[in-house]
């Protein structure tokens, strides 16, 4: 269907679509005009959550450029989530939106489910793990992604992340991964508390060197699911 779609000329769907977007404002400080339906041009609510759905005809619309994927999953801008309320509504919002609902609908709904259905799935995924959630926060306040070289000055923590990351290539033993896999989840732990403690006083900087710890620890859970025990 995607090749099909690409395929279409300047008057297909896309261009149909594009008929009732908003144009660009130049200048002045009044209200921007009110988006409207792609399918038969109706107003569309100001105020509707994502995804939104037409008043007049239930076509389902197209998402915005920038979501934002708190709002989008119904959660508070914070680094606590609650992962049960966080399931249910991404559970929700897939029964909503999933392609196997538009099937039988025209091809821009179908993409546009599409599109909904993917961006859901990346929402979901983001603030469900502390550290993508913890990054999309710093995003979200205009500070650079959190890299590994933001907590070099820790000398005491990159010798612990040495030693671990040596007694994880020599080791053989299944005991000793299990050892080390509950060590890499206490100190996830740790972290965790800290960032969100981090965030809660709003000291981004410390966040962000916190989630720089958060990822050396990603790293070496990876190697730990790599890791091949001769049988």
């Amino acid at each position: 269907m995607r090749a099909a779609l690409r395929r279409v000329g300047a008057g297909s769907w896309p261009a149909r679509a594009l008929q009732h977007a908003p144009r660009p404002r130049c200048g002045g400080t009044g209200p921007a005009p009110a988006q409207r339906c792609w399918s038969c041009g109706s107003a569309l609510p100001g105020a509707e959550g994502p995804p939104r759905f037409c008043p007049g005809c239930r076509a389902l619309q197209p998402p915005g450029p920038r979501p934002d994927l708190f709002r989008l999953m119904a959660c508070e801008r914070s680094f606590r989530v609650d992962a049960q309320q966080l399931q249910r509504r991404f559970r929700s919002l897939q029964r909503a939106v999933h392609p196997d609902r538009f099937g039988q609908r025209p091809p821009e709904e179908q993409y546009y489910s599409e599109q909904h259905s993917s961006l859901i799935n990346k929402a979901y995924q983001t603030l469900l793990n502390p550290l993508s959630r913890g990054i999309y926060l710093l995003e979200l306040h205009g500070m650079e992604p959190a890299q590994e070289t933001d907590c070099d000055a820790d000398s005491m923590f990159l010798v612990e992340i040495m030693e671990i990351n040596e007694k994880l290539a020599e080791s053989k033993s299944d005991d000793i991964l299990e050892e080390i896999d509950t060590l890499i989840k206490v100190k996830q732990e740790e972290l965790t508390r800290e960032v969100a403690a981090a965030f809660e006083r709003d000291d981004l900087q410390e966040a962000k060197k916190l989630l720089a710890k958060m990822k050396y620890f990603a790293n070496l859970e990876d190697k730990l699911k790599n890791k091949k025990i001769p049988s």
